[in-house]
């Protein structure tokens, strides 16, 4: 008996074959299973629960350099849909750089990436694992009230076949569990919250443990004060926004943002952009990562890259279509979205630095260590920041009081080599970055 997926695949390769009966010159089809269950609460009382289950074929034809792409759920007219699509893409424009992946670099076998785990708790197991959240994190003290508590379980499934001789699926799951609560009364409220999100159910962290630190947090944050206007001052980012602080870079060096010429470091392949400590690695053969992946959205063969080695800039992150226009070749790191493929990360590892995170906190004297970042101030054409922020003013080396209603500014280009790196890598994110200080800040306050 065939599995689900062999019978996709077998499936996807019946599109294919109709589109070139249809006049495509060559094709791809895709299909992405999806499987989500969640539950919410609130105040010890389940708020929502969902649950859905979906398989969506995508099409794309290729007719000379003219696109054209169908999408579909399940039960669709299979000759119809391939008919449609060459249809379309004899009436579009072209598209000079519009490709499948070079067939030398097709995968023809890849690593068991473990991960896919297929516990399905129940809707029961899931109301449980929120209450747990939700009743620890309102038994801190100085926790006032509940925003919500979840859990949810839920499966993706990517299925692949080319015209050219790719045929792969894989699946993988995934298991999450959140909780914000509020602390104070009245206009002294200040919220905040945890979670974790894991490839494997037994992975997870507990929910009293996860309950526990987000009232923590938010009890913490209890009046805030503001601190004064001023220039060159030390910032320390909390791994929860240094993240996004690696994720700025990742963005940058995105192929299809170097190829728009809308990325501030577009001009410095082999450059020196950042400290000689920092070197980051992209791996999609992690087991039990969330960003790991066999192949690419385009059936290439994937593997590590060295993205930045000391500070060097050494690769973009590249798919067929954006290689061809940049003149490079891709390097697997190809995702499907509708009729394109364009370049994504996998798993992103900052590596780390030689302090722990007190010793670099001891280490800067007096600055901001910011746990929440507010808009969306960067511009990464010029590399401009300018972020709202709260978190904890440090004196002498040590956190001594809540802070918020802060604005923090600078250049990523000045930032990135500004940086002090400390130890405390937590592996379980796509992008694993560590508590980050950055020296020559501006902090608009008071």
């Amino acid at each position: 008996m065939l599995t689900r997926s062999q019978d996709l695949l077998q499936r996807a390769e019946k599109l294919i074959d109709l589109a070139i009966k249809a006049g495509a010159d060559k094709a791809d089809a895709v299909v992405a299973r999806q499987r989500a269950s969640s539950v919410s609460v609130r105040n010890g009382k389940v708020d929502n629960t969902s649950a859905s289950e979906a398989d969506d074929f995508n099409l794309r034809v290729f007719v000379g350099q003219r696109v054209g792409s169908v999408s579909a759920g399940h039960g669709a007219d299979e000759k119809a849909l391939a008919e449609r699509a060459v249809a379309m893409a004899r009436v579009s424009p072209e598209d000079q750089y519009a490709c499948l992946a070079d067939e030398s670099l097709l995968a023809k076998d890849w690593p068991d990436l473990d991960l896919y785990d297929p516990t399905e708790p129940g809707s029961e197991a899931l109301t449980e694992a929120a209450m747990a959240m939700e009743e620890t994190a309102l038994a801190v003290p100085g926790v006032t009230a509940s925003v919500a508590a979840g859990a949810s379980a839920g499966m993706f499934g990517l299925v692949l076949a080319t015209s050219h001789g790719f045929a792969g699926s894989y699946q993988r799951s995934g298991f999450g569990r959140s909780v914000a609560v509020i602390a104070g009364e009245g206009t002294k409220m200040e919220r905040d919250y945890d979670f974790d999100s894991r490839v494997f159910f037994s992975d997870l962290e507990n929910p009293e443990l996860i309950g526990r630190n987000a009232g923590e947090r938010a009890a913490r944050r209890v009046n805030p004060r503001r601190v004064p206007t001023g220039s060159n001052m030390n910032v320390v980012f909390d791994p929860r926004v240094s993240r996004g602080l690696i994720g700025h870079l990742v963005g940058a060096i995105n192929g299809s943002s170097v190829a728009r010429k809308t990325s501030f470091l577009k001009d410095r392949m082999g450059e020196k952009i950042a400290i000689s400590g920092l070197t980051i690695n992209d791996n999609p053969h992690l087991p039990r990562r969330p960003g790991s992946r066999p192949f690419d959205g385009e059936g290439v063969v994937t593997g590590p890259l060295l993205m930045v080695e000391n500070g060097v800039l050494q690769q973009w992150y590249l798919a067929s279509p954006t290689a061809k226009e940049l003149g490079l070749a891709t390097n697997g790191r190809a995702e499907r979205g509708g009729n394109s493929t364009v370049p994504s990360s996998t798993n992103v590892i900052c590596d780390p630095g030689d302090v722990s995170p007190e010793e670099l906190i001891k280490s800067i004297g007096t600055g901001l260590y910011v746990t929440e970042l507010i808009g969306h101030g960067v511009n990464m054409l010029t590399g401009e920041y300018s972020r709202g922020a709260s978190g904890f003013w440090i004196e002498n080396g040590e956190i001594a009081y809540p802070v918020s209603e802060i604005t923090i500014a600078s250049n990523l280009k000045d930032m990135f080599n500004r940086m002090i790196l400390a130890n405390d890598i937590d592996p379980k994110f796509s992008t694993a970055a560590p508590t980050i200080a950055i020296e020559g800040m501006t902090l608009a306050g008071e």
